[in-house]
This record gives C-alpha cells, sequence and structure tokens, in this order.
C-alpha cells in the first residue's frame, strides 16, 4: 500500500476511523516517534476545517439548508457541531476538504471563499502536520441581513385561534 493510500481500521466496536501521519519523505514526524505514532481520526481534520471556516469575516453558517436544519434540532438539545457543512477524506500525510458555506450579503464571495481555504489549510497543517492538497468551497446560500429575524416571530405565532 502506498504513503499516500488512506488506511482505513475499525476496532470491533465500530471506533471512528483513524489515520495515521509520516511525513512526505517518509522519515520520523513529530507525529511519529520512537516511543509510538500519533493516529488522528477524520472528524478531528473536519472539526479543525469547520472552525477554521466559521472564523473567517463573512461567513454566515456552514453547511446546506437540510444540514443548518439538523444543526438547529441540534442546538435545542444542547449539543452542537463544528464539523457541519464539512467533509474531510484524509490520508497518511494528506488531507482534502470539501465545505459548504452561506456567505453574508455585500461580501465578495470570491474573497470570502480565498479566505475559508487559506484559514482551514493553515490551521489543519499547524494542528495536524497533514499537508492539504484541496480545499473546495461550494457557496449554498447568500444570507440577508433581517431575513431570518422576521421568521422565528410569524412561526411562533398561531395560525388560528
Amino acid at each position: 500500500m502506498s504513503q499516500d493510500t488512506p488506511q482505513t481500521s475499525r476496532s470491533p466496536q465500530s471506533a471512528p476511523v483513524r489515520r495515521e501521519v509520516v511525513s512526505q519523505s517518509g522519515a520520523s514526524s513529530a507525529l511519529v516517534t520512537e516511543q509510538g505514532r500519533t493516529s488522528i481520526a477524520d472528524g478531528v481534520v473536519a472539526k479543525i476545517a469547520g472552525i477554521a471556516a466559521s472564523e473567517v469575516s463573512g461567513i454566515y453558517a456552514l453547511g446546506g439548508g437540510a444540514a443548518r436544519a439538523m444543526g438547529a434540532v441540534r442546538e435545542r438539545i444542547g449539543g452542537t457541531s463544528a464539523s457541519q457543512g464539512v467533509a474531510v477524506e484524509v490520508g497518511e500525510r494528506q488531507a482534502a476538504v470539501d465545505v459548504d458555506v452561506v456567505v453574508e450579503y455585500g461580501n465578495s464571495i470570491a474573497d470570502v471563499a480565498n479566505g475559508v481555504r487559506r484559514n482551514i489549510i493553515s490551521s489543519i497543517t499547524w494542528m495536524t502536520g497533514l499537508e492539504v492538497t484541496e480545499v473546495n468551497v461550494n457557496v449554498v446560500d447568500i444570507h440577508i441581513p433581517g431575513e431570518d429575524e422576521d421568521r422565528p416571530q410569524a412561526e411562533s405565532q398561531p395560525r388560528v385561534q
């Protein structure tokens, strides 16, 4: 198996997929030492990417309509998901990221997408040591200020009395 091919390992209890990281030259890195190896789960890389994307000015939310609806339900029961709208592929040394975003109206979509791309690449590289081969930014919607504030009031009023 080549070093670029992702290795999947599952425990009998269906534990999350974990990847081992080796430096580009195949030599030891901070994640591979004489004392052992450090592996990073796909979900960890997805969370890093989600947090990095949401930090960029001009991003209103992550995920498409269905993902945001599930996120709203999750928040009501006390949970959150930093990886909402993020998909990753993680190999031994590399990662690729796809992220769905909603951009605030009035921002340059190209500038926001480039900022998301830069922030995801630098965050994943710094925190994991993985080389990020690509970050695909999919703009699924644009948020117009005041649009969401009107909806909850209308939905909270009963239709009949």
